[in-house]
């Protein structure tokens, strides 16, 4: 079986850069309607889809993708890195649900409103911390 993740969008090549490093992902094609990123040398990892849709998101998201930086990178340079691409940090970090098992995360849009969570797994620095 084979996993595709598509996000309807109403500018998709404005959103390959932004996709691009929040994924670790490289943009390998465009098609007609279609931005295609793919994880380059992970075999089995999935293929990320921007599709051209002519109307804008509305409501809130019924799922997220859940983006888990590598230790070397750390969620606040990502976060920094998404913002200088146009993304904006929707509220607080939240630390309260799991940050017993060193776990947090800081929720984030896309340009087009579209949601992220960045996620600090155990061995990340806790919020706040520099």
């Amino acid at each position: 079986m084979r996993l595709a993740v598509v996000l309807d969008c109403t500018d998709a090549p404005a959103l390959v850069p932004f996709w691009s490093a929040a994924l670790g992902y490289t943009h390998v094609a465009s098609v007609p309607g279609f931005e295609v990123l793919a994880a380059g040398d992970e075999p089995g990892s999935p293929t990320f889809l921007l599709q051209q849709v002519a109307e804008p998101r509305v409501g809130k998201n019924r799922m997220h993708l859940d983006v888990h930086p590598p230790l070397d990178l750390g969620v606040p340079a990502l976060v920094a890195r998404l913002e200088a691409l146009g993304g904006r940090r929707l509220g607080e970090p939240v630390t309260g649900l799991l940050e017993d098992l060193g776990i947090w995360w800081q929720t984030m849009a896309d340009p087009e409103g579209n949601e992220l969570d960045v996620v600090a797994d155990p061995g990340h620095p806790p919020v706040g911390a520099s």
